[in-house]
Order: C-alpha cells, then structure tokens, then sequence
C-alpha cells in the first residue's frame, strides 16, 4: 500500500519521546499551575488583551510571557503528528485500514465528548476542556490505532 501522506518509520521514536515529554510536563503543569519566570521572554503577539480595562492591548504588539506552556503544548502536536502519522515497518492494507478506522473513530469520540461538555460544563471550566481539546482527537487517534494493532 502506497501512501504519500505518511512519514518515515525513524520518526516514530522522537516522536513518541516528544509526546511522552510533553504529556508529562503538562500534566505537571496542570497539576501544579507551575509558572516559570525562566522562560519569560518578549514575544510577537497576533493579539494581546491583558486587561479589558487596559489600553496596551492590541493587535501586533511585542509582550512579555513564559513560553513554558507554549513549549509543551508544541512538544504534544508534533510528537503526536510524528506517532500518528509516520509508516508502521510494514504498512499493508490492513495497517491502513486500522488507522482509517481509528482516525474516523477518533474524531467521532471527541465531538461527542466536546457535544457533552459543551451541555454540561460552564464557565472557565469549560475554557479548560477547550484546551484540552486541542490534543485529544490526536491523542484518540494514537492510542485506538495502536490498540488494535496489538490486539489483531
């Protein structure tokens, strides 16, 4: 089975190694609310809104923020991308149909967990499911495809 979209087999072991490090960091990070000034640094901002009272908001400002969180949450997308989406040693039609399967799956479950949420979960609460749920689907997705690789 041929399939363009898919990365190299070697990228598999960074990328579980980056979405290990920043699931456990940002578990960590969750847990604690650990904010570092050790990575505070001046960045470009898109748009900035510090306080709604405050007139330094505004589009295209340079501010000052830890990058900590932003680190993290990088570490958990990219090494996702590379678990999920790079070749099995041996990517046959079966390994492709799993991951089809578990892709549609994947995003299914996470709409009807965000439909739930969306009825039942309010205010800043609910801002934190949004957060979380910039990584599930990926997430989903890795864990049900590697889940019925190991089963079949």
């Amino acid at each position: 089975m041929k399939s363009n979209y898919l990365l190299s087999n070697k990228f598999k072991v960074p990328g579980w190694i980056l979405l290990s490090l920043g699931i456990i960091s940002g578990i960590f990070l969750s847990i604690t609310g650990f904010e570092s000034d050790l990575l505070e640094m001046n960045v470009f901002s898109i748009y900035s809104d510090n306080d709604a009272f405050s007139s330094s908001g505004g589009f295209f400002k340079i501010i000052e923020n830890s990058i900590v969180d932003e680190i993290i949450a990088l570490a958990i997308i990219i090494g996702g991308l590379l678990v999920g989406f790079s070749k099995e040693k041996i990517e046959d039609e079966f390994i492709y149909k799993i991951r089809t399967d578990s892709l549609v799956w994947a995003i299914v479950f996470n709409y009807i967990i965000l439909m739930f949420a969306i009825v039942f979960i309010y205010e800043f609460t609910f801002f934190d499911v949004l957060v979380y749920n910039m990584f599930t689907p990926l997430l989903f997705f890795i864990i049900r495809f590697n889940f019925l690789k190991a089963r079949s």
